[in-house]
C-alpha cells in the first residue's frame, strides 16, 4: 500500500519544551538523549543542543517510499557476514500507510509507540490475521514469518524495530512477493559450475535451501489481498482520545 510522505518539517531545531533538557550541557560527551514525541516526532539531543531528526540528513529509505529509520545499532550493510549481532533502529511510518507485505531473514521485534496494526500470515491456519497494536506494545515475529506493518493513525508513527543479523541493504532483510517468485523461479533451474561458483555466502544457501519460496509468495500475496480489500483499520474514538490526552501529558511531564 503506498506510503504518505514523512510531513512533519525535517531537520528543525527543537523547541525549547521538547526535551527535559534542551541544551544538552547536563549530558557527559557521547551520551544522547531521544525524546520519541507522541506526534510523530523524533528529537535528539546532545552537548550541541537539540535537533529534530528529518528525512534529509538521517534517516534512510525504510522499505518503501515515504517510510524512515534511523540506526541506533548495526547499520544498513549488517549481514550474517558482516555482523553486529543485530540491528535496532528508529523507524517512522507514514500516517495511514502500510510497508509492502515481506519476511525477514532473521527474527524481529517492532515497539509501536502508537496506534499501529501488524497483518500475520499464520501458516498453522492458512490465512492472515491481524493484530491491533496501542503505545507501548512491542511485538515479536518469528524469522520469515510473512507480515506487514501499518499505521492506523492519522500522524506519522515512530517505532523502534529490531532485526537479527541483517541490515536494510542485505538481500533477505525484507523479501517481498515478487522476490520470493522470482527466487522460486530462480531455484527450479539447476545451476551448472559456473553457477554454483558464484553462489553467494552459505547463510544465504542454508535460507534458501530451507525456504519453500512458492509457498512464502502465496503467503505474502494473501496478505497483499488482505491490504487491498480491507484496508487500513481505523482508530476508534476512545483511542483518538487517548492520543490527544497523551499529547496533554506529554506537554506537562516536559519541563518548559
Amino acid at each position: 500500500m503506498a506510503a504518505r510522505p514523512y510531513d512533519r518539517t525535517p531537520g528543525s531545531r527543537a523547541r525549547s519544551g521538547d526535551v527535559p533538557d534542551p541544551t544538552g550541557r547536563g549530558l557527559p560527551g557521547g551520551v544522547e538523549l531521544y525524546h520519541l514525541m507522541p506526534d510523530g516526532g523524533i528529537v535528539r539531543t546532545d552537548r550541541d543542543g537539540s535537533r529534530e531528526l528529518g528525512p534529509e540528513r538521517e534517516f534512510l529509505r525504510f522499505i518503501d517510499d515515504g517510510q524512515f529509520a534511523h540506526y541506533l545499532v548495526g547499520d544498513a550493510g549488517t549481514s550474517p557476514e558482516r555482523p553486529s549481532n543485530a540491528t535496532v533502529k528508529l523507524g517512522v511510518v507514514g500516517p495511514r500507510s502500510a510497508f509492502t507485505p515481506h519476511a525477514h531473514g532473521g527474527e524481529h521485534f517492532v515497539l509501536s509507540l502508537g496506534h499501529a496494526a501488524c497483518g500475520l500470515h499464520d501458516p498453522d491456519r492458512d490465512r492472515v490475521c491481524e493484530v491491533l497494536l496501542a503505545p507501548g506494545m512491542l511485538i515479536r515475529i518469528p524469522e520469515m514469518m510473512p507480515h506487514s506493518f501499518a499505521n492506523r493513525g492519522d500522524a506519522p508513527l515512530t517505532i523502534l524495530a529490531a532485526n537479527t543479523g541483517y541490515g536494510i541493504d542485505h538481500e533477505d532483510y525484507a523479501i517481498t512477493a515478487a522476490e520470493a517468485e522470482q527466487r522460486a523461479a530462480a531455484s527450479a533451474v539447476r545451476p551448472g559450475p559456473a553457477g554454483l561458483a558464484a553462489a553467494s555466502a552459505a547463510h544465504a544457501t542454508a535460507l534458501a535451501s530451507a525456504t519453500d519460496y512458492r509457498a512464502l509468495a502465496a503467503a505474502l500475496r494473501d496478505i497483499e489481498h488482505a491490504q487491498r480489500t480491507r484496508g487500513i483499520a481505523a482508530t476508534s474514538v476512545r483511542e483518538r482520545l487517548a492520543a490527544r490526552l497523551r499529547r496533554v501529558a506529554t506537554a506537562l511531564e516536559v519541563r518548559r
